[in-house]
């Protein structure tokens, strides 16, 4: 019977297969990880190489459930039910080193609250105060109880600290608040100027519909991690009715060929979006651009339930 685990590093990152991989990889399959190191340890050509090679899939937070379904040698064929896919009706599959997960009591990891991160990234703290790992955006893990200054929150290092002013807290069962469009624009402005990473899923680094799932997820809306099954679902806007917030899908052969990236509507014929190994994500004015003529198509996620912050 296939058991359920967390990720207990600030970021797993999850490959196409087990075994082997570059030697400029191992600071991001050790436990603790050091993503910093990897990313800065990696030139442009090797970056590249990530999604060429097809090399790795996704990433998975820290705390977050997956499924192990298999193992092989020193590595756990996962599947990862919080990032719907295609590829398999139960979650994302990939592999992961198993140093990186670990086993859990699933009555003891259900609490009636969570706690989210909302900053880029936070420390994770110990009850001395002494840093035990970094977390990233949207980093989520059980709430045991408060104090003045920290949540007290349940993670893979047992009971752990957050500043209150870096993560917010809510009730499981009603999941985050939805917002609109506009505050799905709001959320993804924050990380302009940040590198894209093929497969990233962090605030180290996101791809471009690992952007769009994330910045949907943090509005309170869980869609498909990858942009081909993120262009099938949703409701499908006509171009002259787009509003901020709206995916935008774009194609090779003027639109007509392969899907091959997403970015968000941000409004006055602008995009905001992670472009592609080598660049930033940026805010980008689609007129003149090869975007104009490669967009085939647009959806919509969100809900106008809130008004703009």
């Amino acid at each position: 019977m296939p058991k359920e685990y967390i990720v207990n590093v600030s970021v797993a990152t999850v490959w196409t297969s087990p075994g082997p991989k570059r030697v400029l990889d191992e600071p991001s399959l050790k436990n603790p990880v050091n993503i910093e190191k990897w990313l800065k340890g990696m030139t442009t050509s090797e970056r590249s190489s990530l999604c060429d090679d097809n090399l790795i899939q996704t990433q998975v937070l820290y705390g977050e459930r997956v499924v192990v379904i298999n193992t092989s040698g020193e590595w756990a064929e996962v599947v990862i039910p919080s990032q719907p896919s295609s590829k398999n009706k139960e979650g994302y599959p990939g592999w992961i080193p198993s140093c990186q997960l670990q086993q859990i009591d699933t009555e003891m990891w259900n609490k009636d609250k969570t706690a989210v991160v909302t900053s880029k990234i936070t420390h994770l703290l110990n009850e001395k105060g002494t840093k035990i790992t970094d977390l990233s955006y949207l980093t989520e893990l059980p709430v045991q109880g408060k104090d003045d200054t920290h949540i007290h929150v349940l993670s893979p290092h047992g009971t752990a600290y957050l500043p209150w002013e870096d993560a917010d807290v809510h009730p499981v069962s009603l999941g985050r608040p939805k917002e609109n469009g506009e505050n799905i624009i709001k959320i993804g402005k924050g990380f302009v100027g940040l590198p894209y990473l093929w497969g990233g899923l962090s605030a180290f680094g996101y791809d471009c519909s690992g952007f769009s799932y994330s910045m949907h997820k943090a509005a309170g809306y869980q869609i498909p991690r990858d942009a081909g099954d993120q262009a099938k679902q949703g409701q499908e806007i006509p171009f002259d009715l787009l509003m901020p917030g709206d995916l935008l899908f774009f194609a090779y052969e003027e639109g007509k060929g392969k899907l091959h990236h997403v970015g968000i509507y941000y409004g006055q014929g602008k995009m905001l979006h992670s472009p592609h190994t080598g660049k930033n994500i940026e805010i980008l004015t689609l007129d003149g651009t090869v975007y104009e003529k490669e967009l085939c198509n647009a959806r919509r996620y969100w809900h106008d339930t809130e008004e703009p912050a």
